[in-house]
């Protein structure tokens, strides 16, 4: 919507959704009614106004969301301004560092939890409080299936990290310092300060991994206010744009603008751009075809690499380059990103603040040409992620080959497999494997199904004795993620995966495998006779789980592929309307 369009009619009172729980003069609104009087509030504050769920992902445990009981404050600031009434809901948590095997195994919890708290409570729109990984697309993934007007707010990025003289950026450095430590060169009392120098604030991680990666895909998708992605989490300017999206969540029902108004093939198309620009997390990968399934909108992994030929990377940020997201809001955050890739983008898709793309990225200036970098010397002209095919992956999987050393994104070599993280954990630093350089990790049974839930173990050690000799980088290859601070030539996401039965599950020590990033392939090099024979002697792996919600995640989750989202919570109308009784 342009601010030229014509405005749809707004909602009058009488038309909230909340209406229907508390207008009616019948006993069950009596009941309703005098609730609300119970928690001390007046007819005048409560009646006739958009109810405003704030979903709150907070916890003791949730590392990220330290600060959201003081944004919780100003959220309700903004609601109130506008002339709404706000409702905290807390959600699950999803605590990125605490929660194992993943927190991608609660994912699709947190969606299906959003989706019912929307539908079952009497609430006419939703402020989305997350920030955590996988925190940022369960809440999206929820609200896209209710369809009730919804504005992200993003947690924000941490402060830098520090160490000496040395900028520290959470995951990047840490990978960095522990591979120098194992190697010997680095003393356990150094170790024990930065452990203590690389968090210093509440926030995410403040380098481009899948948090930042997220928040910045949340906004050019156009459910996020304009420059809210990277604001850091303890700016003054952070809490001012919690109560903005607050105020902005009463307008937004008036005016009746649903995630189903705002997203499109377009806005995903935005969205993929941004992430490419970016050289983003390759978890948003995952995580925006869910996003799309529950939008409607096709999406593949096709897609995703024909942009990638064309989108340069222009942010000069950690695993890939060299800042961090203070230097990155300063210099003129993502608006400015944006504006330089103008002519990439579908400016015209409406976002959540009434005005399109187009209108919120005009004239956004980049401070510091060091971080957003000049479209004529970008950090990499193209393939900030990288989709590959071939007879080890037929579906499909991912690479981010600026984070790779250039000697090996075309590379062959001898397998060396482990099956499982507990395996690989035992084995990898034995010498007796003789593993070399030029040889590729293998590391199977992680993904979806087989770990369960896709854990991010997709960065695969470098062997100890590897490490001594100067070794600071090896192909690895997976059906896990990783983490979107780390960095090396990981191959993510195999898919099938071998839990499955996927090629992957076939290989064996010694087996040649070829990897061809620049023709997107990523090869077995045994013979079909031979695969057909392992194929047959195969044997898929018991469950990992015969009850709870970890066995209704084996029995309903996708392949990476397909967003490793819920089959039964795929594209459909949202859910029929409570009655009220």
């Amino acid at each position: 919507m342009t601010a030229a369009s014509p405005r749809p009619r707004r909602k009058q009172p009488a038309d909230l959704r909340s209406q229907r729980w508390f207008a009616p003069d019948d006993l069950r609104s009596f009941g309703h009614r005098s609730r609300l009087r119970q928690m001390g509030y007046s007819a005048e504050e409560a009646e006739g106004r958009p109810v405003i769920a704030i979903l709150n992902s907070w916890s003791d445990l949730s590392q990220c969301h330290t600060h959201f009981p003081q944004r919780v404050a100003e959220v309700k600031r903004g609601v109130w301004q506008a002339g709404g009434f706000p409702v905290e809901i807390p959600v699950l948590a999803l605590s990125e560092m605490f929660m194992k095997p993943t927190t991608m195994l609660y994912r699709n919890l947190l969606a299906l939890e959003v989706e019912e708290v929307l539908r079952c409570h009497p609430v006419d729109g939703a402020v989305l409080m997350g920030g955590c990984d996988k925190t940022v697309p369960g809440l999206l993934m929820g609200a896209i299936t209710a369809d009730l007007p919804a504005i992200f707010m993003p947690a924000g990025p941490m402060l830098a990290g520090r160490y000496r003289d040395q900028r520290l950026g959470s995951g990047t450095d840490v990978w960095k310092f522990w591979a120098q430590r194992q190697a010997g060169c680095l003393e356990d009392c150094v170790f024990r300060q930065l452990e203590e120098g690389i968090a210093r604030s509440p926030g995410t991680c403040m380098t481009m991994g899948t948090a930042s990666t997220m928040a910045a895909v949340t906004e050019a998708l156009g459910m996020m206010l304009p420059g809210a992605s990277t604001i850091p989490a303890v700016h003054s300017a952070h809490s001012r744009m919690a109560a903005a999206c607050g105020r902005r969540a009463v307008d937004m029902v008036w005016e009746d603008l649903r995630p189903s108004t705002i997203l499109s093939p377009r806005s995903f198309d935005n969205a993929l751009v941004a992430d490419l620009a970016l050289c983003g997390s390759t978890n948003a990968i995952v995580h925006l075809l869910a996003l799309a399934g529950r939008a409607g909108v096709p999406l593949s992994l096709d897609r995703f690499d024909e942009l990638s030929r064309q989108v340069p990377v222009l942010a000069n940020l950690r695993p890939a380059g060299e800042f961090l997201m203070e230097d990155f809001h300063d210099a003129g955050g993502l608006p400015a990103l944006l504006e330089r890739i103008r002519h990439l983008l579908a400016v015209e898709c409406p976002t959540v603040n009434g005005r399109t793309l187009g209108e919120n990225i005009a004239g956004a200036e980049s401070i510091d040409d060091r971080v957003i970098l000049p479209l004529d010397r970008p950090l990499s002209s193209a393939g900030g992620t990288c989709v590959l095919r071939g007879s080890l992956a037929p579906d499909g999987c991912v690479i981010k080959p600026t984070a790779a050393e250039p000697r090996l994104v075309k590379h062959t070599g001898r397998a060396f497999v482990f099956d499982g993280y507990a395996d690989l954990k035992k084995r990898l630093d034995d010498p007796a494997l003789g593993i070399t350089a030029d040889d590729i990790l293998v590391l199977r049974y992680a993904g979806p199904l087989g770990a369960p839930g896709m854990p991010e173990w997709g960065m695969l050690p470098i062997p100890k004795r590897l490490l001594e000799q100067g070794v600071r980088d090896m192909v690895r290859i997976s059906d896990a993620r990783m983490s979107g601070t780390s960095y090396g030539t990981c191959v993510l996401h195999v898919a099938p995966e071998a839990a499955a039965g996927g090629p992957l599950a076939l290989v064996r020590d010694g087996d040649r495998i070829a990897l061809d990033v620049e023709g997107r392939r990523i090869d077995l090099l045994v013979d079909e006779a031979e695969l057909a024979r392992r194929r047959a002697e195969w044997r898929p792996p018991p469950p990992r789980a015969e009850r709870g919600y970890t066995r209704l995640f084996l029995d309903e989750t996708t392949q990476a592929d397909q967003g490793c989202d819920f089959r039964f919570l795929h594209r459909g109308p949202p859910g029929t309307e409570p009655e009220i009784h």
